[in-house]
């Protein structure tokens, strides 16, 4: 399951980078068929995507937590993408016992989410904040990491799921966040082409989504 989980995140970054995108966003009418398709609003599709969130919430009865470990992993998870669907609704216009592992992640992992949490919801509002009420134009975003990076929510995002990777120490929790990684990366690289290509002015100093690096 996790070497599935890894290939499919690890063909979804390496499909943004050739321009085969998720068709949402900026995105959504692209890779076009010629067929007619069915087409959901951004809304919609981040609702239908986040609905995790419930399963999660869901554990907390259904595997009780034994532990601190097990209990911050549910929680981390939960927040996470309840913090997800309210940023889809309002703000933009796991399971039982687990060992103790021989070197303890757990409370660096705590920070980790904490400051992806923080940084991922603070970049989110700035980037609620670039359109006024009924405008469509699009902007470059100013403000927090924005003048280093272009999308330095993705970088926030995975962040927080090295956190939780942190926290949970186990074979699935570290190759779903090197998909992530790779993910957000290639999502990321897309992004900041997308920019370059709208934007005569867009700096060329701001990477993708790593400071100075990509």
């Amino acid at each position: 399951m996790s070497v599935i989980v890894f290939a499919s995140y690890l063909n979804g970054g390496l499909s943004e980078i050739r321009g085969q995108h998720l068709t949402y966003s900026k995105f959504w009418n692209a890779n076009p068929t010629g067929k007619k398709q069915m087409k959901l609003s951004s809304r919609t599709s981040m609702l239908l995507c986040y609905t995790p969130f419930l399963a999660a919430l869901a554990s907390f009865y259904i595997f009780p937590p034994q532990g601190v470990r097990s209990t911050f992993l549910q929680a981390a998870i939960t927040l996470h993408f309840f913090k997800r669907l309210s940023e889809v609704l309002f703000v933009h216009k796991y399971s039982g016992w687990l060992e103790e592992p021989p070197v303890d992640l757990l409370y660096p992992g705590i920070v980790l989410f904490v400051v992806g949490i923080i940084g991922n919801f603070y970049h989110h509002c700035l980037l609620s904040k670039l359109r006024g009420n009924g405008e469509k134009e699009n902007k470059i975003p100013k403000g927090g990491l924005f003048g280093f990076v272009i999308c330095p929510h993705y970088l926030f995002e995975i962040i927080i799921f090295y956190g939780i990777s942190f926290v949970s120490q186990t074979p699935h929790g570290f190759t779903y966040v090197l998909g992530v990684t790779f993910l957000l990366m290639g999502r990321s690289y897309a992004t900041r082409k997308w920019y370059l290509s709208k934007f005569e002015d867009f700096p060329e100093h701001v990477k993708a989504v790593i400071p100075f690096v990509f």
